[in-house]
């Protein structure tokens, strides 16, 4: 089960829950995202707008979706709640098999910290700090031990082809190294998704072509990738391209074409 259409939705956890809001076992291969009906309206004054109209989702363990959209289609909105960084108007979604209406916001942000590597337009790297530093961040916050978070932050930059740059601070990096740092940092949890926000829209073109083939290599290993997108090429880079438009999904398509052939970036400058 992949892709759930507006109003034609097949069951979902949703009609097979347990009382808690947790699936029954038979369920446990749940998907990494599951949405069904979801809808967002904001008040603007006196009016309302109506940013999600009904979206139902699915999105499977290790595939690669670009949700791509104009201006006020409703992406960032749908970004927002699958981050957990905003919540439905109505409507249930299930991260990694959690009912999430049923979690307060302790419980969201350490879920958001846990299952979910950001990775923003803005790169978002602390600037007086190295880039082992900067990826060692979640760690910290997880409680890991020195030896270990040293480990997995050397080993997440060394997947991303930044092990010659660890000790350099953002300023000595050019964009597309900085935005490979940030990926580093996403992916050093071992979240269960990556969700990655117009990730080149700083990035001139060789640099976007660089950080989309560390996405492509992180699909390659199995991991589960969502990038929200308006430029087509870099969506072309994902297995399944999800158009919303109107605050409605528009289309669904498996890419027959993906740009996913590139070469491992280990030994990138």
């Amino acid at each position: 089960m992949t892709y759930l259409g507006n109003g034609q939705a097949p069951l979902l956890p949703s009609e097979l829950s347990a009382p808690d809001g947790s699936a029954p076992a038979e369920q446990r291969t749940a998907p990494v995202i599951a949405l069904r009906q979801i809808t967002k309206t904001y008040r603007l004054g006196e009016v309302e707008v109506q940013a999600l109209r009904g979206v139902s989702l699915v999105i499977e363990r290790g595939e690669f979706v670009a949700i791509m959209g104009a201006s006020g289609s409703g992406k960032s909105t749908l970004m927002n709640i699958i981050g957990l960084l905003d919540i439905p108007s109505h409507g249930r979604y299930w991260l990694d098999d959690v009912d999430v209406r049923n979690l307060d916001e302790l419980a969201l942000s350490r879920v958001r910290n846990r299952k979910i590597g950001f990775v923003f337009q803005s790169f978002n790297l602390i600037p007086r700090t190295t880039a082992l530093a900067n990826v060692e961040l979640p760690l910290i916050y997880a409680g890991v031990k020195s030896k270990e978070r040293r480990q997995r932050s050397e080993a997440a930059l060394e997947q991303v082809g930044m092990t010659d740059r660890m000790h350099h601070l953002p300023n000595e990096m050019s964009g597309g190294q900085q935005q490979r740092v940030a990926v580093a940092r996403a992916i050093v949890t071992n979240p269960s998704l990556i969700l990655a926000d117009e990730p080149t829209g700083n990035l001139d073109s060789r640099s976007s072509e660089d950080v989309m083939a560390v996405f492509a290599d992180l699909y390659a290993a199995g991991r589960t990738v969502v990038l929200i997108t308006h430029e087509a090429d870099i969506a072309q880079y994902a297995e399944r391209v999800v158009r919303v438009r109107d605050g409605l999904i528009l289309s669904d398509e498996r890419m027959v074409d993906a740009t996913l052939a590139r070469p491992s970036l280990g030994s990138a400058p």
